[in-house]
């Protein structure tokens, strides 16, 4: 298929569980590999392209980058998805070292792994209120050293960074860093915007459209937001040419503020929005050549 055919697909991602999101908010949330296996064929049935991967301790449902773990969640996604492309998170929890966080992009190898921006607060709070609740003490780390070894690890193991963008200054500092291409990263770049983490930014016409100037011609470009601003986002990236996020890592509920039943009904709803806006759901294969990925 010609990159002109390609030019109006939309890539859907399924963030399937996060670092924070657990069952006692949504009995959907996979912690087991058969569990994130079984939610991994439901989002691919549903039109997911890729399944971004937190993987979580079976047994308690924290975050974990322990490799025997995480290698059982990704031969179960495999098997019951062999198609579907595996997105593995390169932050997995605020309390792992650098070491610890890029050890499973080394050992995997996924065709795309996140690639965070900045250091930032990373919260959760009541908008309505102003209180701050699940990490009110809690950095998110991303020196640019960190960002840096990432990215030339990446680059070596030939996955593709999704750089995470949560406010204008990670994207400074990404076009400062893109200045050293041949070093760390390549081109075209690929950008997951997120709003609405406290700490970031929340979604907004101007605030997309800000980040839409800034970033790269040449570089493709996703949406995802917490809560609310997650359907917000959506709905103008697939108007405007970009790409979709959506799953329990980001919001346990539906449009209508039903309880989601699993990931795969919020990538119902993003297929049903790209369709809307005339465009057509792309394949992991022809994700893979959007989005520019390695050949592995």
């Amino acid at each position: 298929m010609s990159e002109e055919n390609l030019s109006d697909k939309l890539v859907i991602t399924a963030a399937l569980t996060g670092a924070a999101t657990v069952k006692s908010q949504n009995p959907a949330v996979p912690y087991t590999a058969e569990e994130f296996g079984d939610e991994a064929k439901k989002c691919f049935d549903a039109g997911a392209a890729i399944v971004h991967i937190h993987a979580r301790n079976p047994e308690i449902g924290n975050p974990t980058h322990e490799l025997e773990i995480i290698k059982a969640v990704l031969d179960n996604i495999k098997k019951k998805a062999p198609d579907i492309l595996i997105n593995l998170s390169s932050a997995i929890s605020l309390i792992v070292t650098d070491k610890q966080r890029i050890a499973p992009i080394i050992t995997f190898k996924p065709p795309i792994a996140s690639l965070n921006s900045n250091s930032m607060n990373f919260a959760v709070g009541d908008h309505k209120t102003g209180a701050v609740g699940l990490g009110a003490k809690a950095i998110f780390a991303n020196t640019f050293d960190t960002i840096q070894k990432f990215a030339k690890a990446m680059k070596k193991n030939q996955v593709k960074p999704e750089i995470e963008i949560y406010d204008f200054g990670g994207m400074y500092n990404i076009l400062h860093l893109k200045k050293q291409a041949k070093v760390i990263l390549d081109s075209p770049l690929h950008f997951q915007f997120v709003f609405g983490v406290l700490g970031g930014v929340p979604f907004s016409f101007e605030n997309l459209a800000h980040l839409l100037n800034l970033k790269p011609p040449d570089a493709s470009w996703s949406v995802c937001g917490v809560a609310k601003n997650q359907f917000k986002a959506g709905l103008c990236a697939a108007a405007m040419g970009g790409h979709i996020r959506v799953g329990l890592e980001d919001n346990i509920r539906t449009i209508d503020g039903a309880l989601a039943k699993g990931s795969w009904e919020q990538v119902e709803w993003a297929a049903k929005v790209a369709r809307i806006a005339g465009r057509e759901i792309a394949t992991p294969e022809e994700a893979r050549k959007i989005l520019h990925l390695y050949r592995q």
